[in-house]
């Protein structure tokens, strides 16, 4: 499917930035920039719009009101220079919160959120969806498309990562934390301070190890009950 967005900003260069950071993405579509929120309204009523990049202070309309006044509330990226009104922001239920300038890096993190709502919206009957979950990760200079049923499991390895697939391994300048954010919590558990594994690859289980494609990984101490809880609720409800 082709994810339909706008950009709502009152800055030429900082619409201009989002537009080039987005050029990365073959399926995410710019409908229409706006730097009057006013007019935004219009595109909205006549088009399904899947994302709207959002300024907060413009002087027709803050983006507060913005989404106050919208009837039907597509996925909302709040991009500002301003870091005190993320908890304003959250409390709207937007979906993430940039500040300018915007570096390509986190735009990916909120790129990967974005599919990530998209997939949820899908299972749920929301809208259809014609291609695999995936994420993209910038390995070297390139992005790379990675299917989440592809994951086995991940393994940090100090300032980077360590991405274990059915197809081959990718190392990427990432945290653990930081990517665990990124992947939808129904199939993918941290079982480590060092790992995060998927969850329908668990070949075996045994005492504090899990075994997934013949690597057996540590469970750690104070991950073990959660952990433990997790896959027998999850193997017990594909009994059912």
């Amino acid at each position: 499917m082709t994810i339909k967005c706008i950009i709502i900003d009152d800055e030429p260069l900082a619409i201009s930035v989002i537009e080039n950071h987005l050029k990365n993405f073959d399926n995410i579509e710019v409908v229409e920039t706006f730097s009057n929120p006013l007019k935004a309204f219009g595109v909205l009523q006549q088009e399904k719009i899947d994302l709207v990049f959002l300024d907060i202070n413009m002087p027709q309309m803050t983006g507060f009101t913005f989404i106050e006044n919208l009837n039907f509330k597509p996925l909302i990226v709040i991009t500002t220079a301003y870091r005190e009104y993320a908890v304003k922001s959250f409390e709207l239920d937007v979906l993430d919160y940039l500040v300018k300038p915007i570096p390509f890096n986190r735009f990916l993190k909120t790129i990967n959120k974005v599919y990530q709502q998209i997939y949820a919206n899908a299972n749920s009957g929301d809208m259809s969806l014609n291609q695999e979950p995936h994420i993209f990760l910038k390995v070297d200079k390139k992005l790379v498309k990675v299917n989440l049923n592809d994951i086995l499991f991940i393994e940090s390895l100090k300032d980077y990562i360590k991405i274990a697939t059915t197809l081959g391994d990718y190392v990427v300048h990432k945290s653990l934390t930081a990517i665990s954010e990124e992947l939808p919590q129904s199939n993918f558990i941290r079982v480590h301070r060092s790992y995060n594994i998927s969850i329908n690859k668990i070949v075996a289980l045994e005492g504090n190890t899990i075994e997934i494609a013949g690597r057996r990984i540590p469970i750690g101490r104070n991950y073990l009950k959660q952990t433990k809880e997790r896959i027998f609720n999850i193997k017990e409800d594909k009994q059912i």
